[in-house]
């Protein structure tokens, strides 16, 4: 058997939520998010789909993660949000790093330098987010001085918003205003042009104003909105991912039986209680303990008892007809049910980002439609 769950990746879901992105962001180029393996959806299958639809730029998180994309043919553009190495990949395998301190800008122009070959860069500033990004008093300054090194081109500037509400005196709306300073005021001095892009998922559902040059979506690709459960259905969106297992065996109880460590859940009729071969381990997490439901046969049934390594048990008493080796369904729909990644955030009070790239990451992953790699 093999170990957890499987997720079914729907690609025709992914094409359908980028285009999505590109009714409300307009002409703009799209950097799509692939970072943590695509949100846990599997980077390469992601990448290879979005890159068939025409994908401006892919962005993940470290060198490693680009790595792997270019071994499994990926050509498109990769901008690395984090890393700070030599540079040596970067040149190797074509890809944009983010200046976010001038000491790692003066080792890049060092490397290009050395190797006699010009390396297009995007530069983050700190507008709000205060994590990274350059945020001295004289940003301004900094860039110039970047802009001035050896072999380095400013192809792009960027920040991170901290905030998904858009309304004027928020700390997202002063984010954006400082950025669009900083823009008014910097491009020209550079005398040429460069993208500009901060949007996130947030920003492309609820600002046009923050646009700009591109946008830079993550969740809502994969069929999932920041700004609440029931945005993706106003905005059509399709959740990619179906995480489903099936009935390990199912036990009959006499009312009064405890089920699983510490008796937390003790039954109070008769009952049918399914076992389920999928734990924390596989990243169904403990905060689900007498506290979520999964689907089987188009019907709820409650998570029941804590949630162990390997196991998770479910009260089936509910479901007729129900046996061994019946689907369940952890995430997704199953006949007219259905359950989101937000459902199971809220119940595991954390966000629908942790619960997909938990679940995501640690199943088996079977793909729908034509992608690279897979």
């Amino acid at each position: 058997m093999h170990r957890g769950a499987v997720a079914d990746i729907d690609l025709d879901a992914l094409s359908h939520n980028l285009n999505v992105v590109r009714t409300l962001s307009g002409d703009r180029g799209v950097i799509a998010v692939v970072k943590a393996d695509a949100y846990g959806h599997g980077a390469l299958g992601v990448s290879g789909r979005l890159e068939a639809e025409g994908i401006s730029c892919l962005a993940v998180a470290y060198t490693e993660e680009a790595l792997t994309l270019r071994s499994g043919g990926i050509h498109s553009p990769i901008l690395v949000l984090f890393d700070k190495t030599d540079g040596t990949e970067f040149f190797e395998y074509n890809l944009i790093p983010v200046i976010y301190d001038l000491d790692s800008a003066v080792r890049f122009s060092e490397e290009a330098r050395r190797r006699n070959r010009p390396l297009d860069v995007h530069v983050k500033v700190d507008t709000g987010m205060g994590r990274l990004g350059l945020n001295s008093e004289n940003v301004l300054d900094d860039i110039l001085a970047i802009s001035k090194m050896d072999s380095l081109n400013i192809a792009g500037l960027m920040s991170h918003f901290s905030d998904t509400c858009f309304g004027g005196d928020s700390i997202a709306g002063e984010q954006l205003r400082k950025f669009v300073a900083l823009r008014e005021r910097l491009l020209p001095r550079l005398k040429k042009k460069v993208l500009c892009h901060i949007a996130n998922s947030a920003a492309v559902l609820s600002s046009s104003d923050a646009g700009l040059d591109a946008v830079r979506p993550g969740l809502m690709l994969y069929g999932y909105s920041p700004c609440g459960a029931g945005v993706h259905r106003t905005a059509n969106l399709k959740p990619v991912m179906r995480v489903r297992t099936r009935i390990l065996t199912i036990r009959r109880f006499r009312r009064g039986t405890p089920v699983s460590y510490g008796g937390t859940f003790v039954t109070e009729r008769e009952s049918l209680i399914a076992v389920l071969p999928i734990g924390y381990a596989d990243g169904y997490g403990r905060a689900l303990s007498n506290n979520a439901d999964v689907l089987i046969r188009g019907k709820r049934a409650p998570v029941v008892g804590r949630v162990c390594m390997d196991l998770t048990m479910a009260d089936v008493t509910e479901v007729e007809g129900v046996k061994e080796d019946d689907e369940v369904i952890l995430l997704g729909s199953q006949g007219g049910a259905e359950i989101t990644a937000h459902e199971v955030a809220a119940e595991a009070g954390t966000i629908s980002y942790e619960v997909l790239t938990s679940l995501g990451s640690r199943s088996k992953r079977i793909f729908k439609g034509a992608a690279k790699g897979i």
